[in-house]
């Protein structure tokens, strides 16, 4: 059988690094793409994949994934993202809005847009790693709901772009997942602030959960084109109301 490729953006960590994980297991090259040398590094080892240090926010280090990619790709995971802060937005860092924008949003097309040459020859998928904070905003989440309803744009507009074209668009949107950083990123390492989203709540979802779905998404029939996918723990009915134990 064919050896398939994949690119997993954001793979130092999280989803990402759960994802690269699922895939190798399914029989996939994969390409770990991120800023952490050292992480990718052990990763890829582990997997018998390869490390490849990128920000995709930086146009010469894409182009140079673009190179070790080649002519052909048959997955591209951009899961590459994450959120900085939680104010109001009459107190919000416009600093903070920035980078998510340019990770979350541009940095995703930058990747997309070098890379679909690729995928287009290999007749390839694309799944795009949102999250429910695109369906509607919520107090102190402006920013983050802002770039992730960004992302969803481009995907919502690449499926129409490429009717004709033998890519498939998808997307997962995942609701509350505990994992190590992102909670800890977005309250700049305060462990305390990230412990309190999930307090209570007795099982969240983890990133082998998304990274399971993702792998789902990814190995059906080419005809089959998920091109939505929420994914909650059962305790969080909608984005504002979770079941938490006293």
């Amino acid at each position: 059988m064919e050896l398939k490729t994949a690119v997993v953006t954001g793979a130092s960590s999280g989803i990402g690094a759960a994802t690269a994980r699922h895939l190798a297991r399914e029989g996939y090259r994969v390409l770990c793409v991120a800023r952490r040398a050292d992480r990718i590094q052990a990763l890829a080892d582990e997997i018998g994949g390869m490390a490849v240090p990128c920000d995709i926010t930086d146009e010469d280090q894409v182009q140079t994934l673009a190179q070790t990619v080649g002519d052909q790709l048959d997955l591209l995971v951009n899961n590459a993202g994450g959120a900085v802060g939680l104010e109001p937005v009459g107190e919000a860092d416009l600093d903070a809005w920035e980078t998510m924008y340019r990770v979350n949003v541009l940095g995703t097309a930058q990747v997309t847009k070098t890379l679909l040459p690729a995928l287009e020859a290999a007749r390839g998928t694309i799944v795009f790693v949102t999250s429910t904070a695109a369906d509607g905003g919520y107090e102190g989440g402006a920013g983050y709901c802002g770039a992730k309803a960004a992302e969803r744009a481009i995907v919502e507009t690449m499926r129409l772009e490429l009717f004709d074209k033998p890519v498939r668009i998808t997307e997962i949107c995942p609701g509350m997942v505990h994992t190590d950083e992102f909670s800890l990123t977005r309250f700049h390492g305060d462990q305390a602030k990230a412990d309190k989203v999930y307090a209570g709540v007795a099982e969240p979802l983890v990133a082998d959960d998304v990274a399971d779905a993702i792998t789902w998404m990814a190995t059906r029939p080419r005809h089959v084109n998920i091109d939505r996918m929420t994914i909650r723990p059962r305790a969080q009915a909608a984005q504002f109301k979770v079941f938490r134990e006293s």
